[in-house]
Parts: C-alpha cells; sequence; structure tokens
C-alpha cells in the first residue's frame, strides 16, 4: 500500500555565492522545505565522502531529514555550484561536472522506497550522466505519482532526455522560460493555455504548473486553467523559492485542497522564501499563514 512520503531524488551539492557557500539542490531544497511544512520526506542523492559531502548530511540532519538514502562515493567529490546573483531575480549557475550526484546507484532499496511513496520528484538536471539517468529511470517504472520538476540549466540538458521525462509524469512543473522552449520544439504556439492544455494531452499529465517570477504562476488542471497572481516583495535572492514553491504546491495536491488554493499557496511560500537569503531558510506554517493574510494573493 502506498503512504503519504513523498521521494525526492537527484542533486545534493553546495551553492557558492559571494557571501560564502549554501547548501542546496533543487531536489534537496525540495525535501527540506516538505518537512518543515509537515511533510514525511525521503532524499535519494549522493555526496562524496569528503568535508563538504560530511557537512550536507549534518545540515540535513540538523534539519531533521532523513539521509537513509544519500550514499557517500569514494571517486567523486560532492556537488558544487557557482551562483552569479548579480540579478536577485534572475541567477545565474555554472554547474561543476562530474561530481557524487553523477552516480546515484540503483539499489532495490530505492525500487522499494519508491514503489512505496505517494510522489516521485525528480528533475532534468539529474539526468545529464548516463549513471544517475539510468538509475532515475529505472525507478521510475515503479513510481506511483511522478512529479517532474523540469529545471533545465544549459548545457545540462537535451530535448530527448526531457521529453523522455514528460513522457513519464504525471504533474509537470516548470518556469515561463522553459515553457516556451519546449513549446518550440514541437512548433506549437506558447501561449499560456492553449500550450498547457496541449502539453496535458500530448503527454497524459494530470498537471501542467508554470511559475512566472514576479508575475505568478499559472496550472492546468482537470481541463481548467488556474491564475495566482505574484506578490510584491522584497527580494533578497530567488535561489530556492521555486524549490519551496513545489513543496506547497505538492502538500496542497497530496490533501485534495483546490486547485486554485494549491496554486496561491505555492506563490506565497515561494515569495516569502525570496525575502530570504539562501534556499531554505526556516518557514513554518504560521508564518506563510500570516503572510498570505498580509498580503492580497
Amino acid at each position: 500500500m502506498p503512504n503519504n512520503t513523498i521521494v525526492c531524488f537527484g542533486e545534493t551539492l553546495w551553492d557558492v555565492l559571494p557571501s560564502g557557500k549554501q547548501p542546496g539542490g533543487a531536489p534537496f531544497n525540495v525535501a527540506v522545505h516538505l518537512h518543515q511544512l509537515g511533510q514525511p520526506v525521503e532524499l535519494i542523492s549522493r555526496v562524496g565522502d569528503d568535508d563538504l559531502g560530511t557537512e550536507l548530511l549534518a545540515f540535513l540532519e540538523e534539519r531533521g531529514v532523513s539521509t537513509t538514502y544519500v550514499q557517500r562515493g569514494h571517486t567523486h567529490l560532492t556537488g558544487v555550484v557557482k551562483a552569479n546573483v548579480g540579478d536577485r531575480n534572475e541567477v545565474v549557475y555554472k554547474i561543476v561536472q562530474p561530481v557524487a550526484w553523477d552516480y546515484i546507484q540503483y539499489e532495490d532499496r530505492l525500487r522499494d522506497l519508491v514503489a512505496d511513496a505517494d510522489m516521485f520528484v525528480f528533475g532534468s538536471l539529474a539526468a545529464r550522466t548516463p549513471a544517475t539517468r539510468e538509475t532515475l529511470y529505472r525507478l521510475l517504472q515503479n513510481a506511483r505519482f511522478k512529479v517532474f520538476d523540469v529545471n533545465m540549466r544549459p548545457p545540462h540538458y537535451t530535448r530527448e532526455v526531457v521529453s523522455y521525462l514528460l513522457e513519464h509524469a504525471d504533474l509537470v512543473k516548470m518556469n515561463h522560460h522553459e515553457l516556451a522552449e519546449i513549446m518550440g520544439w514541437f512548433g506549437k504556439d506558447a501561449d499560456e493555455e492553449t500550450a498547457l492544455a496541449w502539453l496535458a494531452e500530448r503527454f497524459g499529465l494530470q498537471g501542467v504548473c508554470v511559475t512566472k517570477g514576479a508575475d505568478g504562476a499559472i496550472m492546468w488542471k482537470g481541463g481548467k486553467l488556474y491564475r495566482s497572481e505574484g506578490i510584491s516583495v522584497q527580494v533578497q535572492d530567488t535561489i530556492g523559492s521555486g524549490d519551496a514553491f513545489l513543496a506547497a504546491l505538492l502538500t496542497c495536491w497530496q490533501a485534495g485542497k483546490d486547485p486554485e488554493e494549491c496554486l496561491r499557496r505555492a506563490c506565497a511560500t515561494g515569495s516569502l522564501v525570496a525575502t530570504y537569503q539562501g534556499a531554505t531558510p526556516l518557514i513554518t506554517e504560521s508564518q506563510i499563514a500570516e503572510f498570505m493574510a498580509a498580503h492580497t494573493v
């Protein structure tokens, strides 16, 4: 029988900023935010047998996130990303390769974990190399509900891989830049309502969600388009905002709440995180509720 655990798969790394290093990686951030929202979560990843890996594991443990399925490798170093935050609203990343999370090894216990979970969250970045991509593809065969967090980072993706992951997803989240690029691959109109409806039909998706930065987000579910306006905030940086958005969206989705409410709450959570520095500030349900009450969402 499935349980209510959400499993996040992929990169665990350090974002290196001018101000210092911070824990990061989209699935890592989503897992931390899910836990903060009270959601049972497990993270499948890999770090090196080095000080940076030890520090990442310690951070997860400090935040109360399980490290049971985070592998440690001896041949590749823990992942590092150099982040340029010159534009606070559009962070540019230089992602080092190869690193430990490029070599996540398939294990029977991972298969069992994914098969028992309610949701399996993954992105395109973790599929950039054959080893981790093969593990991901095998785990997808056992997942009950598959959430594709597109996360296309040039040059670490191909149309072939992204299309394959779309084919195997149930719910897809992407940003407006990614929507335009993907629709261009298929020679289709990138008009929001037309594009989301087409993607849902083409790939048999239960939902498609597109984030639009300060302009909020849109979601297609059940043959209907939902919108949530952006919230004007004093942005510290946008690192982790999309990951917090996804964590809140999945928590609401899993609870069976109204799509409009899910989208509104996700936008608020992402905006709240943008008022902090770093991807995983400590935030609580009560903070989100107060933030939503103080803003027109």
